[in-house]
């Protein structure tokens, strides 16, 4: 089948405004792939959780000063055995349980510092 010389140019450039549109799309306009979405939201409920925890951890160390003294005294590094050593994070799952520990172990330094 033989193409049209008139119709070439036409078809070229359908050709490279899909390509345009893919590649501008993808870098500029937001678009993802689905692995992408798909990471994005296990991370985004990760977040969630870490974030619904760390309230309950935080009340859990409040009425032991003694221990919250002893954090204050730690290196960062160590945070996360502390609180999980402390009981703080017992009831959060063993899967987001160093997280929460972190997390809470931030928030009860921040609280320290301000107050």
């Amino acid at each position: 089948m033989k193409i049209p010389e008139s119709v070439k140019p036409a078809i070229w450039g359908m050709v490279c405004g899909g390509i345009a549109t893919m590649v501008i799309g993808f870098s500029w306009g937001g678009w993802i792939t689905t692995g992408t979405a798909g990471q994005m939201e296990k991370a985004s409920a990760k977040d969630a959780v870490i974030l619904a925890f760390t309230p309950l951890c935080v009340a859990q160390a409040e009425p032991q000063l003694d221990k919250l003294a002893e954090l204050k005294e730690l290196s960062s590094w160590k945070y996360n055995d502390f609180v999980a050593e402390a009981g703080w994070v017992d009831n959060v799952s063993e899967q987001y349980r160093s997280d929460v520990a972190g997390v809470c172990a931030s928030t009860l330094i921040e609280g320290m510092k301000v107050g």
